[in-house]
């Protein structure tokens, strides 16, 4: 299905109809959670992931068969402003070892058996500097959460969406900073390793963006701040919600770009749960914005979805136990 909206605003329209959670799948998942063979709450988040994950794909003993994992790239006029500690031009160059198979993300995906789809966006093009003019007029704008939306596959059952772009971390950093406020020092931090000179430019950048936009709106923070790849994840979940897929947040890129989403219509990420905390000094407090617990905390801060593919194999393993389980009675097991 093509992307049903034209502008920022029929986005708004189509997040704001977007289907809940099926409830009967809900109820049948809790009542089939009661009957497994195990003590009551032994197998703690895994019972509510599971409960979670049935309620959205409509089934109260669902599998997980076909994961999808969307990487989006973009490149960023702000890092004209020396935010990044690498050129622009990895980003192209990240791009084809998506494409060759070479990245953290491919054995990921490879290892979850998730299919991997990577989209350059006018990788030729970089937005506009956010601190001299909005990074995105809305037609690219909408033409980023457009691609986003029709990169998902309405076939598959869970869903994680990463990043590749030089400077985005720069650019997350302004977005959340607009959509949940705070300082620009709240939010920015080393991204790909910065020295502190770096992080000073980034935290000046970020401040400069604010106050040349200062939006109050979420999706305008995301288009006068962002990127396209962190408009096309904002796409991709919301086409996600669309087909009732289960999402997996992947780290601070990715879930600044959901904060724009969470801010703009309540509940718009109920079908989505945290990956990871990533060491991006500030996703813990994004997370807490989102109202999100991370499944995982490794230290990653690579991006690239790396984060949320990993979590994949702990959904599989709640949706495993929760599916193919015995009940107490198809065990013959006493329950009392």
């Amino acid at each position: 299905m093509q992307a049903p909206f034209s502008t920022i605003q029929t986005f708004r329209d189509t997040l704001a109809a977007a289907p809940g959670a099926d409830r009967d799948a809900v109820s049948g998942a809790q009542d089939r959670n009661g009957q497994l063979t195990k003590p009551p709450g032994a197998l703690g988040r895994l019972e509510d992931l599971a409960i979670w994950y049935a309620g959205w794909r409509g089934d109260a003993q669902p599998q997980i068969n076909a994961p999808q994992v969307i990487i989006f790239a973009g490149n960023h006029g702000v890092c004209a402003q020396g935010v990044s500690a690498f050129p622009p031009e990895v980003t192209v160059q990240m791009v084809a070892n998506f494409e060759h198979g070479g990245a953290a993300i491919n054995q990921l995906s490879k290892a979850f058996g998730a299919k991997l789809d990577v989209y350059p966006l006018d990788l030729d093009a970089p937005t506009t500097d956010f601190t001299t003019a909005p990074a995105m007029t809305e037609e690219e704008f909408v033409t980023a959460l457009k691609t986003g939306w029709n990169a998902v596959d309405p076939d598959a059952d869970l869903l994680v969406t990463g990043e590749m772009g030089i400077g985005n971390t720069t650019s997350a950093a302004a977005v959340a900073a607009a959509v949940l406020g705070g300082d620009a020092a709240d939010w920015t931090g080393r991204g790909t390793g910065v020295d502190d000179a770096g992080l000073a430019r980034k935290t000046d950048v970020v401040e400069r963006g604010l106050a040349l936009h200062a939006p109050t709106d979420p999706l305008e923070a995301l288009r006068c701040l962002g990127g396209r790849e962190l408009a096309a994840m904002a796409g991709a979940i919301a086409a996600a919600r669309h087909h009732r897929i289960p999402v997996i947040l992947d780290g601070f890129i990715c879930c600044a770009a959901a904060a724009a989403l969470h801010k703009a219509v309540d509940g718009a990420l109920d079908h989505t749960v945290a990956g990871h905390l990533s060491a991006e000094g500030a996703h813990q407090r994004l997370l807490d914005g989102l109202g999100k617990e991370p499944l995982l905390q490794l230290g990653l801060r690579l991006g690239e979805g790396s984060g949320g593919a990993l979590a994949i194999g702990i959904l599989k393993g709640a949706i495993a136990c929760h599916s193919g389980m015995a009940t107490f009675a198809e065990a013959g097991v006493s329950d009392s």
